[in-house]
């Protein structure tokens, strides 16, 4: 399958581009690792793939209206 046709088949599928399908899947990774583990927002957002953490952390709070350490505090059990 070429990259155009995989790109028009996911956009039919989710209404969504590959860059928000896949940042939509980090964040609920992040999301989880955030909750469930005890790692730093540093170490959560590396293991999603994100170099830069205060990229991390901004494009987080678009997603969730919190920044890390906010979702962490708040929906920690």
């Amino acid at each position: 399958m070429s990259a155009p046709v995989l790109y028009k088949k996911l956009r039919a599928l989710t209404s969504m581009s590959v860059n928000e399908f896949i940042k939509l899947h980090r964040f609920k990774k992040a999301a989880a690792l955030l909750q469930q583990t005890d790692m730093t927002v540093n170490e959560v957002s590396f293991a999603v793939g994100y170099d830069d953490r205060k990229y991390f952390s901004r494009e987080f709070k678009k997603f969730f209206h919190l920044t890390p350490s906010e979702f962490s505090a708040k929906f920690k059990h």
